[in-house]
């Protein structure tokens, strides 16, 4: 019995059996304390026939994988050598195909010698940019920290040929009994079908195939003995090819020279976590070794995206949406944009979910649809100026959303950083649609230089955001390009929009902006807590200051629906006194809504007129049709006003201040 600090006696008996043939743990600390190496089971998983009792058996037997298992508790229970039997369940490798238990075997391996160059390697690794910064000096500094030499020979068929050739050294006994030498053990390491050519004994065909088994019949002429060299059966370690596609991809040294030392190391790469010891070890190992260098300058490591449930996709338990499904029902571009939005490229895991990918569609592909729409129906035949000027402060301060959008976006892209390149699109969109738009609406129905501007304004802007889009959802932002700039062929041939920083009047525009956007929201929720619906005009809001000057003044009455803002003692307070007057203004706005919800139903556009009929006893609705019909007609498009039916069918029954009205309208 041993001492080893990798068991405990928490779990168990505290002892367990060590078989230095088949374990990592077991052969280091059987070499530790010199224990003999005794490999028992073929490469095949069978028991070996000096296994008497067990000999020809499956270790792990496909149709019952505790079978063998069990026979041996049988037998060591009948040898009277069992205290106690139980069923201990613990993890164990399986094959990721088949599900099938597998086994590890001590083998003999060509190495890298890694612990060599590992000063080497932290040197040049020190300059890379890892997304997230952490794992820079967490995982792979730790991982390089603990290299240890790489084992790159395999024993399988399929694979890179290792190529070494050696003379088989030793001894072996002649047709007389009596002992030969039959090699020196020198070795040689060929670098190109070249040099074998020069080394080969026999003449190789040009069209030679240099894979197994094809290459293994060369021999080579030892330089040292003049006997004959063979190949080394093993095959490279996949993840050796992996680390030399840099070199591969452009059959470098042997071509592409120029092409290769000017484009390396890598700008950038990706992959998920678990290629941190993988595939970005092995490249780095490799350059490092080979180049001096690190092999890429920036890397971007992404978390494993898993089923709804949390478990890893796979194809066996086929727990993911169909990908040409999820292109169907939401499009490419929004499963682009929920996963470079989402926690996985920080490396993190992700839980992956068809109805937030249909959220990004409703939340922002749609609403950027409508803002399009918008646009379209006031910009016919309409150039977007390169850079539109307006004093109005609301084009202003879209416009300086907009610099500081771009600046945001690129600043992500150039730090490889694409939570921080792709988030802003969607908050900017929100903003454009529900706040620009929506309070822009009276200047597109405007004429002359005020809608001209705002116009061009908003044409600018989608233009511009187009841009900013195309990396991360390529399709939608080439159809807003277009819609834009029909002349154009594509937003991919443009120029990516130029980086400024904002002045100090600028960042004054959006902190006033700010101020009063949120002015308006605890404005907004005490007419909600007065159960004041937001159609209905009030006469003012008392504030105890204000900075914000007449334009946001304006723009936040207009929001709220109060006359005027004005100072008093309460920190915000609204006044809910509605004189007889103010009651008719509500009703107009709300008739007025009524209509153009019909006009909407009817698909009527802004180019259409219309009359509208109003039937009804109610005597405040009848009071402000005589009061306010001008501006009903202003707000509805109308050119006629009548209390008898035209027997048209689009019509709609309603309630205002709880008595019954019936509008019809009918298209000039």
């Amino acid at each position: 019995v041993y001492c080893g600090d990798f068991v405990t006696t928490q779990e168990g008996t505290g002892v367990v059996h060590i078989a230095p043939a088949f374990g990592e743990d077991d052969m280091i600390f059987g070499k530790t304390n010199n224990l003999p190496f005794i490999q028992h089971v073929t490469m095949s998983g069978i028991i070996k026939d000096e296994v008497s009792d067990f000999a020809g058996r499956e270790v792990k037997p496909k149709d019952n994988i505790h079978a063998t298992d069990d026979e041996i508790i049988k037998w060591l229970k009948e040898k009277n050598l069992v205290f106690s039997s139980e069923k201990y369940q613990h993890s164990y490798p399986h094959c990721w195909r088949c599900d099938t238990p597998l086994l590890n075997y001590a083998a003999d391996s060509w190495f890298v010698a890694v612990t060599k160059v590992k000063d080497k390697l932290l040197q040049t690794a020190a300059p890379i940019n890892w997304v997230p910064a952490y794992v820079k000096a967490g995982r792979f500094g730790n991982w390089l920290e603990g290299a240890r030499d790489w084992s790159i020979s395999r024993e399988r068929f399929w694979g890179t040929p290792l190529p070494v050739w050696r003379c088989q050294a030793g001894k072996s006994q002649n047709s007389k009994g009596k002992s030969q030498n039959v090699g020196c053990g020198n070795f040689k390491v060929i670098g190109s079908r070249k040099e074998l050519e020069k080394y080969a004994i026999n003449k190789i065909p040009k069209d030679l195939d240099l894979h197994r088994p094809f290459i293994d019949e060369i021999k080579i002429r030892c330089d040292k003995c003049g006997g004959e060299m063979s190949r080394e059966i093993a095959v490279l370690d996949c993840w050796f090819e992996s680390g030399s596609m840099p070199y591969a991809q452009e059959h470098y040294p042997f071509a592409n020279k120029h092409k290769f030392e000017k484009n390396f190391p890598a700008a950038f790469i990706a992959e998920g976590a678990d290629q941190v010891s993988k595939w970005f070890y092995y490249l780095h190992v490799l350059a490092t070794i080979l180049r001096g260098s690190a092999a890429f300058k920036n890397v971007i490591v992404n978390g494993i995206v898993l089923a709804t449930d949390g478990k890893k996709m796979s194809k066996r338990l086929k727990n993911y949406p169909e990908p040409d499904k999820i292109f169907t029902n939401h499009g490419a571009d929004a499963l682009r944009y929920y996963l470079a939005t989402s926690p996985v490229m920080r490396i993190e895991d992700l839980r992956f979910s068809e109805a937030e990918v249909g959220e990004v569609v409703k939340k922002f592909l749609l609403v950027l649809m409508n803002v399009l729409s918008f646009y379209e129906m006031y910009a016919v035949g309409r150039q977007i100026p390169d850079q539109p000027k307006s004093e109005h402060i609301l084009d202003r301060w879209i416009m300086i959303k907009l610099a500081d959008l771009t600046k945001k976006v690129t600043a992500g892209y150039e730090s490889y950083d694409l939570n921080k390149a792709t988030r802003p699109l969607a908050d900017f969109v929100n903003e454009l649609s529900t706040w620009y738009v929506r309070r822009s609406r009276d200047r597109f129905k405007s004429s002359g230089k005020e809608k001209e501007q705002v116009v061009a304004v908003l044409g600018y802007v989608l233009q511009e955001f187009s841009k900013l889009m195309a990396p991360v959802m390529p399709f939608i932002a080439d159809y807003v390009y277009q819609k834009v700039n029909p002349a154009e062929l594509s937003v991919h041939l443009s120029d990516w929009p130029i980086v400024r920083q904002l002045g100090e009047e600028e960042q004054g525009i959006l902190n006033q902006m700010q101020a009063a956007r949120e002015l308006v929201e605890q404005a907004l929720a005490l007419r909600a807590a007065a159960g004041l619906k937001i159609r209905q005009p009030l006469l003012a809001l008392e504030v105890t200051e204000t900075k914000l000057n007449e334009e946001l003044q304006k723009i936040i009455k207009e929001e709220i629906n109060v006359k005027e803002i004005k100072l008093g003692q309460a920190e915000l307070k609204l006044d809910t006194n509605i004189t007889a007057e103010l009651k008719l203004e509500g009703i107009l706005r709300e008739l007025s809504r009524q209509i153009n919800a019909l006009r909407k139903q009817a698909g009527l556009t802004i180019n259409d007129l219309i009359k509208i009929a109003v039937l009804t006893d109610s005597k405040p609705v009848k009071e402000m049709l005589a009061k306010h019909r001008e501006e009903l007609f202003q707000l509805t498009l109308a050119k006629e006003l009548s209390d008898r039916t035209y027997g048209s069918n689009i019509v709609k029954q309603i309630k205002i201040e709880a008595e019954d009205v019936k509008i019809e309208i009918e298209k000039i």
